[in-house]
């Protein structure tokens, strides 16, 4: 994957597959212990203890499409790879936190990419879950709720195209001020 932001939306479909109504995600920036950690929560049928340990390796997979699954597996590499950690606690019937840390000043690690596309994507997809997302760096926060979206505009489908568009370039403008001065691949 040539961004995490695409990871995201690699693990945000498992979470979608594991029946899950709400989804959080937070990205954060800790330059201050060179972090950059990113978290997906849900309340999906989770897994069984014994699925968590074997889901982090690629040829383990839950689909019936093919027998490797990669997502996990690539970016716990990914972490690693960047002196950073990938974290997966799970429960049946509760729902599933991943949270990936990667080193924010490692070469290794991706670029952001852009959140705005990967939402425009997932609430095309699957317009009717709760969705939040929280971007946090050292003094700065931005917090979207879908379902707060929902109560301003309740007339209007969120998959209305103009809808997405305009929640594709909130997230943007925020991903910029939020981060711009933090990732070295945002610029302001």
């Amino acid at each position: 994957m040539r961004d995490l932001s695409l990871h995201l939306m690699d693990i945000v479909q498992n979470s979608v597959k594991a029946q899950a109504t709400a989804i959080e995600i937070e990205i954060e920036a800790r330059p201050h212990e060179d972090q950059l950690v990113l978290s997906v929560r849900d309340n999906g049928c989770g897994m069984p203890s014994d699925m968590v340990a074997k889901v982090q390796d690629p040829f383990v997979t839950s689909r019936t499409t093919r027998s490797v699954g990669l997502g996990i597996s690539l970016l716990k590499e990914l972490c690693e790879l960047t002196g950073g950690h990938l974290n997966l606690q799970s429960q049946e019937g509760v729902g599933t936190d991943l949270v990936a840390t990667l080193g924010l000043s490692s070469i290794d690690r991706l670029p952001l990419g852009s959140l705005g596309d990967t939402f425009f994507i997932l609430l095309s997809a699957d317009p009717g879950l709760d969705y939040s997302l929280k971007l946090t760096a050292p003094d700065r926060t931005f917090e979207l709720h879908m379902t707060e979206i929902r109560a301003e505009i309740p007339d209007l489908p969120v998959d209305d195209p103009a809808v997405l568009a305009w929640i594709r370039d909130y997230i943007l403008e925020n991903q910029t001020a939020i981060f711009s001065g933090v990732l070295d691949e945002i610029e302001q």
